[in-house]
C-alpha cells in the first residue's frame, strides 16, 4: 500500500476512533458520580491521624474533573470500537482465512485491556497508602483532586494499554511486518522493561506485588511470542509448497519442449 493510502487509512481510523470515544465519553458524563466515589475511595479509606481528602481549589475545577473522567470512562467503554480500529489499521492485508483467525485475537484484546485497568485499580490503594504515608503528624493532606485523578486514570490506563500489547506483537505479525524470531531474541529487553514498568507503576515496598503485576506481563509476552512463532512456521510451510509447485510446473514445462 502507498504512503498516501497508509495516511488516509490512519486518518480514517483516528475520526472512528474518535466518534467512539465521544460517544463513550458522552455515556461516561452520565456515569460520573458512582465513578468518581470508587476513583477516591483509595484516599477516603486510608486509616490516618489527620485528615485526607480530595481538594478542588479552582472555580471550574470540579467541571474540568468531570470532562477527565468522563473522557477517561470514554476510553474504557469504548475500548472494543478503538481497539478494532487499530487492529483495521495494523492489518489490513490479511487473507480471508488470516482475517477470521484474528478475530480470535480481537476478541481477546477487550478482556485483556480490562484485565490490565483492574490489576492496576487493585495495586492502587498500596501505592496511594504508600505515598501518603510520608505526610507528616497531625497535618492535613488536602489532596489537589486534578493532580490524583490524572495519577489514577494514567495508571490504569497504563495498565490496560500495557496487557494490549502482546496482541500488537502478533497483529504486526501475521501483517508480515515483524518475525516471531524477532520478539524472542528481544525476550531480554522485554524482560528489563516490563520488570521496570512494574517497579514505578507500583511505588510498594515489597517484591511480592512487583512480581504480582510482572509475571501475567511476561506470561502474555511469551504466549504471543509462541503465536508469532507457529504463524511463521505455517507461513514458511506455505511459501515452500508453491515455491515448490512452481519448480515442479518448470521441470514439466521444461520435460514438454
Amino acid at each position: 500500500m502507498p504512503l498516501r493510502e497508509h495516511l488516509l487509512e490512519l486518518r480514517r481510523r483516528v475520526v472512528l476512533a474518535t466518534v467512539g470515544l465521544v460517544i463513550g465519553a458522552v455515556v461516561g458524563w452520565f456515569l460520573y458520580d458512582p465513578v468518581l466515589d470508587a476513583l477516591q475511595e483509595p484516599i477516603l479509606s486510608l486509616d490516618r491521624e489527620g485528615p485526607t481528602s480530595l481538594n478542588f481549589p479552582g472555580v471550574a475545577t470540579s467541571f474540568d474533573v468531570k470532562i477527565k473522567v468522563s473522557l477517561f470512562l470514554g476510553v474504557i467503554l469504548s475500548s472494543p470500537w478503538w481497539i478494532l480500529q487499530l487492529w483495521l489499521f495494523i492489518t489490513p492485508g490479511l487473507t480471508r482465512k488470516e482475517r477470521r483467525s484474528a478475530v480470535a485475537f480481537l476478541a481477546a484484546s477487550v478482556p485483556l485491556f480490562l484485565a490490565g485497568a483492574y490489576l492496576a485499580w487493585l495495586v492502587l490503594p498500596n501505592a496511594v497508602r504508600l505515598l501518603t504515608e510520608f505526610t507528616p503528624d497531625q497535618a492535613a493532606n488536602l489532596i489537589d483532586a486534578q493532580l490524583y485523578l490524572s495519577f489514577v486514570m494514567r495508571i490504569i490506563l497504563a495498565f490496560g494499554i500495557a496487557f494490549l500489547l502482546p496482541v500488537v506483537m502478533v497483529g504486526v505479525n501475521l501483517a508480515g511486518l515483524v518475525r516471531g524470531s524477532t520478539w524472542l531474541n528481544g525476550w531480554r529487553w522485554a524482560v528489563v522493561l516490563v520488570m521496570t514498568f512494574s517497579a514505578f507503576a507500583t511505588p510498594t515496598p515489597d517484591v511480592v506485588t512487583m512480581f504480582a503485576v510482572s509475571l501475567p506481563m511476561l506470561a502474555l509476552y511469551f504466549v504471543a511470542v509462541g503465536l508469532c512463532l507457529l504463524h511463521d512456521r505455517r507461513d514458511d510451510a506455505r511459501r515452500a509448497e508453491l515455491l515448490a509447485d512452481v519448480d515442479g510446473t518448470a521441470v514439466t514445462t521444461s520435460d514438454d519442449r
